[in-house]
């Protein structure tokens, strides 16, 4: 590699390595070098790369129709909407192009339902160490300083909690006739893969139920089957009122969705809201077609199972290991807390050919592809392990 394209916005900071092809986990760059892919490109190739029926799909949508717009009827769309809301007990979906998009959708949704009753500057509770989106309405709501910096005055409207605090939310709904909802990761992500107490989701929704709020919740990295269900609030036994997904969802393919049940469906009329992209054929083909395959291969069941593996494996090669402070996960949502800033990790782990993620600054990420074997979660096991013994013993 060179080094960045002058030609490029430096909007980030990219490791010195380019891929030019991939099957299932694997990843070869430029030189021929082959990666273990343990990312997914973030929570997106859940189906792991050029996955046959995906590709297929998508050959065939792109030969016959790729766009037309939301002028017309869009049949692939009227099927994925019936599929979606069907899987996740919803009634209605806007089709949308990212995570922020569809989170930027929930924002607009709750105000319009605050308006209509007659709360003139409504109020979204979110969450510490929460992570929605960059648009300047989704980084107003996201609980990371860091990301907001550089970018006021931010958008108003949204009240800040601590993540898994049932308590904090309960003195916000004494001392706040405003609020209209609350949106939550079901898993915080970006910050850190924190799980909350098995009782957290189902508080949170009798909350928003004793006060009239919506629950929304934010499942762009939790959905499509990563967290061993098809969606994470799944495990907590609750209904969301507006669900967001993205990531997963086309397999790579940039699609975005915002699901509305209850109180919230039907708020969004005619002229509300739109996009010129967000549903056309060729995503809804590859959003179909990644359903399909994890139907077919019951991926959600078999990311439970791998996820339960990899953990066990994890606490048995790391135990005793000083710099661990934790080992935590959900599905193939996994993440190792060190006591020290580590990401120089993933430059390491690079070395080695394997492609991991640190984030919060201290906690290695997995997000492996549902599709990883149980081979192929012994070699995940067998190079991350020792590096970060080794990482520990040189502080």
């Amino acid at each position: 590699m060179s080094g960045p394209d002058p030609a490029l916005m430096g909007t980030y900071t990219r490791l010195p390595v380019a891929f030019e092809r991939g099957a299932g986990v694997w990843l070869w760059d430029t030189h021929g070098e082959r990666y273990l892919d343990a990312l997914s490109g973030i929570a997106v190739c859940g189906l792991g790369h050029a996955h046959p029926q995906v590709a297929k799909s998508l050959a065939e949508q792109a030969a016959t129709l790729v766009h037309t717009s939301n002028l017309y009827e869009v049949p692939l769309q009227t099927r994925l909407a019936e599929r979606l809301t069907t899987l996740a007990g919803m009634q209605q979906v806007f089709f949308c192009n990212s995570g922020a998009e569809a989170n930027e959708a929930a924002i607009k949704i709750a105000r319009k339902y605050g308006h209509a009753r007659g709360i003139a500057v409504p109020t979204v509770v979110v969450a510490d160490g929460s992570f929605h989106g960059r648009t300047l309405a989704t980084l107003s709501a996201t609980g990371n300083r860091k990301v907001q910096a550089g970018f006021e005055p931010l958008v108003q409207g949204f009240t800040r909690v601590p993540y898994d605090d049932l308590d904090a939310l309960r003195r916000v709904a004494e001392h706040q006739r405003d609020v209209v909802a609350v949106l939550l990761e079901p898993i915080q992500g970006e910050g850190g893969i924190r799980l909350p107490s098995a009782d957290y989701l189902a508080g949170v929704r009798a909350l928003c139920d004793q006060h009239h709020w919506l629950l929304m919740l934010d499942e762009v990295q939790t959905g499509m089957a990563r967290s061993g269900r098809w969606f994470a609030f799944q495990h907590a036994g609750i209904q969301p009122e507006v669900m967001t997904l993205a990531k997963g969802l086309g397999n790579g393919v940039p699609i975005g969705a915002c699901l509305a049940h209850g109180k919230a469906a039907d708020v969004l009329q005619a002229g509300n809201h739109a996009t010129t992209f967000g549903g056309n054929p060729l995503a809804c083909s590859a959003a179909l077609a990644t359903l399909d395959v994890i139907e077919q291969q019951a991926l959600d069941q078999r990311a439970a199972q791998l996820g339960t593996r990899l953990l066990s494996g994890l606490r048995e090669r790391l135990v005793g290991c000083a710099g661990v402070v934790d080992i935590r996960g959900l599905g193939l949502l996994i993440g190792i807390e060190l006591d020290r800033p580590c990401a120089e990790l993933v430059h390491r782990a690079l070395e080695r050919r394997l492609l991991i993620n640190v984030t919060a600054e201290r906690v290695v990420r997995l997000l492996p592809p549902l599709i990883m074997s149980d081979e192929d979660a012994t070699l995940l096991l067998d190079t991350l392990c020792p590096l970060i013994v080794d990482f520990c013993a040189q502080a």
